[in-house]
C-alpha cells in the first residue's frame, strides 16, 4: 500500500470511531437525562401523597425563596414517608412546625457586630480648620 491509501484508511477509520464516539456519548446523556426525569417524577408523586395541597404549595414557596433548605426539607419528607414515619397526609400546620423545628436545629449563632468607638473618636472628620 502506498502511503496516500494509508492515509485514506486511517482517515476513514478516524471517521468512523468518532462517529461511533458521538453517538454513544449522546445515548448516555439522553438515559441520563431520562433517568434524572424519573427520579424527579417519583420524588413529586411521593411528596403529592404525603403532603396536602396547601402544604405542598408552602414546600414549593420555600423551594423558590431558599432552593437549598428546600431541597434539604424535601430530601427529610422523603426518607421520612420511606421509612414510615409519617401518618397520612401533613397538612400546612404540621409542616409549618416541622420548619419551625428544622430552624432551631440548623439555627447558627448571630453575628453582632461591634464598632469600636475610640477608633472612631481619633479620626477628624470634624476639624473646625478650614
Amino acid at each position: 500500500m502506498s502511503d496516500p491509501e494509508l492515509e485514506a484508511i486511517r482517515q476513514q477509520r478516524l471517521a468512523q470511531l468518532q462517529s461511533q464516539y458521538k453517538s454513544n456519548n449522546a445515548d448516555d446523556k439522553e438515559a441520563m437525562e431520562e433517568r434524572k426525569q424519573q427520579m424527579e417524577d417519583m420524588k413529586n408523586s411521593i411528596l403529592t401523597q404525603v403532603l396536602d395541597q396547601s402544604a405542598r404549595a408552602r414546600l414549593n414557596t420555600l423551594c423558590l425563596g431558599k432552593p437549598e433548605k428546600g431541597r434539604m426539607v424535601e430530601e427529610m419528607l422523603l426518607s421520612m414517608a420511606q421509612r414510615g414515619q409519617l401518618s397520612g397526609k401533613l397538612g400546612e400546620k404540621e409542616l409549618i412546625s416541622l420548619l419551625e423545628s428544622i430552624n432551631q436545629q440548623t439555627k447558627q449563632k448571630k453575628t453582632t457586630v461591634k464598632f469600636d468607638r475610640r477608633r472612631a473618636a481619633l479620626d477628624s472628620d470634624d476639624d473646625t480648620d478650614l
